[in-house]
């Protein structure tokens, strides 16, 4: 993830899980809220709070590999433009789990979204992504599914419609 400064490109897996793990009692889950202010054909611009730390992030591009840009905000700054993704919003909690030398984030989602489970896993390379094996309790793979884009969760709700 780029931090401020120049685009980065960011090589991410993600699948569905259909139950966490028992030592997922044990997890830490952080509280995240984001609402998107732009949603363009392959441009989004994002607007994120996780752990009290607001962000804006702008990603380009689907699939296995994105473009990311992040920069860190004031609270103020946020909430000054948090209006404006009205209808265009999401809350989660997420985990993120070191396993086999790659730190997997795991999403459980709330309010629409609750019950909706999902994982997240970022590597360094193409080749990395295409080695990683996941753990056993991942589900199928939602790698470049815009049904499980956090972006559409946000503006369609429940991927597919109704469950």
């Amino acid at each position: 993830m780029a931090a401020g400064g120049a685009m980065a490109m960011e090589i991410e897996r993600k699948f569905l899980v259909a139950e966490l793990p028992q030592e997922a009692a044990g997890w830490r889950w952080t509280p995240v809220r984001q609402g998107y202010l732009a949603l363009e054909e392959g441009v989004e611009v994002r607007l994120r709070v996780k752990g009290g730390r607001c962000f804006e992030t702008v990603k380009t591009g689907s699939g296995l590999v994105r473009g990311e840009l992040e920069v860190e905000l004031e609270a103020a700054q946020l909430e000054a433009l948090w209006p404006a993704t009205e209808g265009r919003r999401l809350e989660k909690e997420r985990a993120e789990v070191p396993w086999g030398g790659v730190v997997l984030e795991v999403d459980r989602y709330a309010g629409v979204h609750a019950g909706l489970l999902v994982a997240e896993v970022e590597l360094p390379t193409v080749e990395a992504a295409a080695a990683f094996v996941p753990p056993p309790w991942f589900g199928a793979e939602v790698t470049g599914d815009a049904r499980y884009a956090n972006r559409r969760l946000a503006v369609d709700g429940w991927p597919g419609g109704a469950r």
